[in-house]
């Protein structure tokens, strides 16, 4: 009956959209009219600084019940109870590579195989069991530290190239945390990778190309000794097309590739690992390359001379002997074979077919803009970073500038000069003459 009484004789407000005693019960707590209690209160944000209000409807027994909810709540944000459930960097970076995998930004098996492998031996070791917000700059420039031993001791030196690709999927995780769960602190930001310049990965006497002269030689070696990847190579030095857009095309079936009639040859697939296809190529570039006949017969007549059975009843052009994709590495033997057949000392890789195609396009004046949209090359630098121009470009290119600035005639002395040998500038003409043309005159 006092209850009955009590609750007869309080007056009702409305706030925050809810029907409540005009006064607090307790601190922070109104009765709720039809039964409850609302509970109001405010807390700073120990990540941002910045007040939060906490206002919620609770079916407690008492007022207080209802306070001590408040004051736990409170509690659980002012002592960032959130962000210590943040995950491990283990668990964060696994779900990371699933989530890139997903939604395609991660596409070719090898990229997903080579990011589980720097994660798996080089990061998780240190990194994987501390929360992501509780790595800091010390610990990033204290593993820095560690793996900078491995460019000058142990059995195996790496190369700085190789560890700033270990850095770069610690820095791309680490980002994606800061962004993600919105971090005060980037632990990466400002740190620099390791610097390459003393390291190129192609030099003067390693440039894992041919030249212009050393390609028919190569060529005929290679059919010679390995046939079977003749038409591979031909193709490969014609156009610099990468050995992974190479091995998917298809030469039959309702998507074929080659278009034997046109002459046209549609790049437009890459091939990774195992039977993993991505329908694009590496820099998401589709090409259509008009063939010229003499390589459109090379390529018919390697067809022709696929063996019965499995490679011949696939729709791929340069198929393995099942009639599936050939390997990574199929035309590393070849290669090897070859250069050493030919006495070459130079390191030559299948990378030299798309490094080689630069040279001998600049040695037959293809315009650059033909020149890329053969071999696929997006922007100029990268043209150059696949070219080795040869000295017999440099000299021949050297002397044309040097007969365009009248150098030679100039080193042959004043009195050829006055005979008006290819100088195009007549005395008189406002030019000063020059103090060993005036000693010659009046010596």
């Amino acid at each position: 009956m006092t209850e009955d009484v009590s609750m007869t004789a309080t007056k009702w407000v409305t706030r925050w959209r809810y029907e409540i005693s005009a006064k607090p019960v307790l601190p922070g707590v109104w009765r709720k009219k039809e039964g409850g209690f609302v509970v109001r209160g405010k807390v700073t944000d120990p990540r941002t600084g910045k007040q939060h209000q906490v206002l919620k409807a609770l079916d407690a027994a008492t007022p207080l019940d209802a306070r001590a909810w408040l004051e736990a709540e409170q509690l659980r944000l002012r002592e960032g109870t959130q962000v210590r459930t943040l995950p491990t960097f283990s668990v964060y970076a696994i779900s990371l590579g699933e989530r890139k995998a997903r939604d395609g930004s991660m596409k070719s098996a090898a990229s997903r195989i080579n990011f589980a492998s720097i994660l798996e031996r080089h990061l998780l070791p240190t990194f994987g069991r501390l929360r992501v917000d509780e790595i800091r700059r010390a610990d990033v420039l204290a593993w820095r530290g560690e793996v900078a031993k491995l460019l000058v001791e142990g059995k195996r030196k790496y190369s700085p190239n190789t560890i700033n690709g270990w850095f770069a999927v610690l820095r791309s995780t680490l980002n994606a945390a800061v962004h993600e769960f919105e971090l005060e602190r980037n632990p990466v930001a400002g740190i620099e990778p390791f610097d390459v310049s003393e390291h190129p990965t192609y030099t003067h006497e390693e440039p894992n190309a041919l030249e212009p002269a050393e390609g028919p030689a190569f060529l005929v070696k290679m059919r010679d000794l390995c046939p079977q990847h003749f038409a591979m190579v031909v193709l490969g030095f014609a156009t610099g097309l990468r050995p992974s857009s190479l091995r998917p095309l298809r030469r039959s079936g309702p998507n074929a590739d080659i278009l034997w009639e046109e002459g046209v040859l549609l790049v437009r697939r890459s091939h990774t690992r195992k039977g993993e296809v991505m329908n694009t190529t590496k820099n998401k570039r589709r090409q259509r390359i008009a063939l010229p006949p003499e390589l459109i017969a090379i390529l018919r007549q390697h067809v022709g001379e696929l063996p019965s059975g499995p490679m011949r009843e696939s729709e791929l052009l340069f198929p393995n002997g099942a009639g599936g994709f050939r390997g990574p590495s199929v035309l590393i033997q070849p290669f090897r074979l070859v250069r050493k057949a030919l006495g070459i000392t130079k390191r030559l890789t299948p990378r030299a077919m798309r490094r080689s195609f630069q040279d001998f396009a600049r040695a037959v004046e293809i315009r650059d803009v033909v020149t890329r949209s053969i071999s696929g090359h997006l922007t100029t630098e990268m043209q150059e970073h696949y070219s080795t121009p040869a000295e017999t470009e440099q000299r021949s290119g050297l002397a044309r500038v040097i007969d365009l600035a009248g150098a030679r005639e100039a080193a042959e002395g004043p009195a050829k000069r006055r005979q008006g040998v290819k100088w195009g500038v007549k005395e008189g003409a406002g030019v000063a003459k020059t103090t060993a043309d005036t000693a010659s005159e009046t010596g």
